[in-house]
């Protein structure tokens, strides 16, 4: 197999070979199709999360083939399409794997960060954190919505029933849950970076019925707010462009300190929320939405051994939705 390799953190990827690895008990290998790039895989390759045991292959929006599965395993599912997401195992036993909360699980294994990931030609995953996928569908188009998606989407579905949301950092998940919260009836105020006009464009063009820089103020209170930056200073702008008892939704896995504030900003029963990874009940909901809403993913695409250049691309703000690998 060929992957590109985190040896050093901050350091760019490295082209290797290696053999191909052999599925556990449980565990399937898949040909990776397409593997998108995250704002969380230059987190880890830029050393903003603990340090992983290296070398890692990062990546965790997977789209591949089954072709080898472990003992245990259904052998009808050599040949299927899944999808492999950043929680990529649990430990079953803890208290919040037995509350229906695994996306907290005390002992997890992530996609792409402590295990290897889908910057490669093969991996190897959980047989049970493999979602199917449509066969008929575009890999490339699929990708992002293993990650970007499913964040969105709980993301979303912590930020409550009120019909106007606001979005800070129009990126890779933006561009998809602005899509569902329209199918939903919902409108969606965009905030960007300051003269990101292009930014501002795209999300326009999707629908948005506002777009503007950060440190504006939208035309209306909204009734919640999803920031995708991973901007500290943006969440007591957000806390004041949201009505009492409004929501502040943190999407991110990283995000730099958050500033000192007037309590004022938060008076008024407003929330601050973290997300945090996904539950596979997550990954089962939104795939059924994302085909049911009519989900299209504007991607940007790159040959396996540029991965260095898709993640350059991503850390300066370079990329209109999401970048994909392909082997």
């Amino acid at each position: 197999m060929r992957a590109m390799v985190l040896e050093e953190i901050g350091k760019p990827l490295v082209a290797v070979e290696r053999p191909l690895p052999r599925p556990l008990p449980g565990q399937i290998r898949l040909r990776v199709e397409a593997c998108a790039v995250c704002r969380t895989d230059l987190h880890v390759v830029d050393g903003d999360l603990p340090r992983p045991k290296l070398p890692r292959i990062p990546g965790h929006e997977i789209v591949g083939i089954v072709e080898a599965v472990g003992a245990a395993v259904d052998t009808a599912r050599i040949g299927r399409r899944v999808g492999v997401p950043w929680l990529g195992h649990t430990c079953r036993t803890c208290f919040y794997c037995r509350s229906s909360r695994e996306n907290l699980c005390d002992n997890p294994l992530f996609t792409g960060y402590t295990r290897d990931g889908g910057f490669a030609t093969h991996v190897v995953a959980d047989a049970d954190f493999a979602f199917d996928l449509d066969p008929a569908g575009d890999a490339v188009a699929l990708a992002p919505l293993l990650c970007a998606g499913l964040i969105g989407w709980r993301s979303l579905k912590r930020a409550g029933d009120g019909p106007k949301i606001g979005i800070y950092g129009f990126g890779a998940a933006a561009h998809i849950v602005t899509q569902v919260c329209l199918w939903q009836g919902k409108k969606v105020y965009a905030f960007t970076r300051p003269a990101d006009t292009a930014a501002q464009r795209f999300a326009l063009d999707l629908g948005a019925a506002w777009a503007g820089a950060s440190d504006e103020a939208p035309p209306e209170p909204l009734d919640a707010a999803i920031i995708f930056a991973p901007v500290g200073d943006l969440v007591p702008a957000a806390l004041k462009v949201v009505r009492k008892g409004g929501r502040v939704v943190c999407g991110g896995i990283h995000m730099s300190d958050l500033p000192a504030m007037p309590y004022a900003v938060l008076w008024g029963e407003r929330e601050i929320l973290s997300i945090a990874n996904l539950t596979r009940q997550d990954g089962l909901e939104f795939l059924a939405i994302a085909a049911e809403a009519g989900v299209h993913t504007r991607t940007t695409v790159y040959r396996l051994d540029k991965a260095n250049a898709a993640l350059d691309d991503l850390r300066a703000g370079r990329l209109t939705g999401a970048a994909v690998l392909v082997p």
